[in-house]
């Protein structure tokens, strides 16, 4: 373990706030990856650390270009990070290569990365894949088993399980995926089901008012219901709510309580955010809970 890593015993220090870490791709259009892993992080008291594993060329309307960055510069940062700081919480992200993937499996075998939250970002809003089959395998077979929970939504389910993208269509299919993806080694699984039929904002079908994901530890399922936002502005929810369970789980909450809590947070910034016309496509989420007025003292544009 490098010198000055939090083994996870010690999650907030005196005054200070507890620190988390976001190893995941860099998003030019600040709507998803670090930049939202920070302003989550921010808004929820927690102080952010970064390891960038690609930098995007990317808007509200498609990724443009990708340029990975190489894992011994990604593992330098990560040094850097616990050399120096008391992470209490990683969350991963988009990690790009297979070399990646297997680096930081590594470091979370070895006991560096602690309270591991698994966003398997691997498929763009698009469809496009962004990560080799051969990545793919590596988290299958090294990664998430280094996971206390791991995050996937309905696209990246069924390539982790194996499955036609087309077999997840309602909570039970949801249930069954979970159960595969378990088997893998995550002690928690949360299927998200943002792109459930009706519920994807590319589905051109009457949104539901509840939307369901499902969480499963092993043993017990629980179905967790929330209300549907009605908004285009949809880009890096889930970004948002795995860098939210880090988050909460830095402060020292459990699993159940860490996914609630960040769940009804993300619900807030998609409301928050819901009016907004920031970008021609799928716009970001309100993570401050700005609520449109200037700062004091200055005057609004006309």
């Amino acid at each position: 373990m490098a010198a000055g890593v939090n083994d996870g015993s010690t999650v907030c220090d005196g005054d200070n706030p507890p620190v988390a870490l976001s190893i995941a791709g860099s998003d030019s259009g600040a709507g998803a990856g670090i930049q939202a892993d920070i302003k989550t992080m921010g808004a929820l008291g927690v102080f952010a650390t970064t390891a960038v594993t690609a930098v995007t060329a990317q808007n509200t309307t498609a990724v443009r270009e990708v340029h990975y960055v190489p894992v011994e510069v990604v593992d330098a940062q990560i040094d850097a990070v616990l050399d120096d700081l008391p992470v209490a919480a990683v969350k991963t992200g988009m990690l790009g290569t297979r070399a990646v993937v297997e680096a930081v499996a590594r470091r979370a075998a070895a006991g560096e990365l602690p309270r591991l939250v698994v966003d398997p970002v691997m498929v763009a809003s698009s469809g496009r894949i962004l990560l080799s089959d051969q990545g793919i395998d590596a988290y299958r077979s090294d990664l998430l088993s280094q996971a206390l929970i791991a995050t996937p939504n309905l696209w990246e389910a069924a390539l982790l399980a194996g499955v036609a993208r087309s077999e997840l269509h309602d909570v039970d299919s949801m249930i069954g995926v979970a159960r595969l993806i378990h088997g893998l080694g995550p002690s928690w699984v949360l299927v998200k089901g943002g792109h459930l039929p009706g519920v994807d904002s590319q589905d051109r079908g009457a949104a539901p008012q509840r939307v369901a994901d499902v969480l499963f530890d092993g043993v017990d399922v629980a179905v967790l219901s929330g209300s549907h936002v009605a908004t285009p502005n949809t880009h890096g929810t889930g970004c948002s709510l795995s860098s939210a369970i880090a988050a909460y789980l830095a402060h020292g909450a459990t699993v159940t309580t860490a996914v609630a809590a960040a769940k009804e947070f993300v619900h807030g910034a998609l409301l928050g955010g819901a009016g907004w016309r920031l970008g021609q496509g799928h716009g970001p989420l309100n993570h401050l809970g700005w609520k449109g007025e200037p700062p004091a003292g200055v005057t609004a544009r006309p």
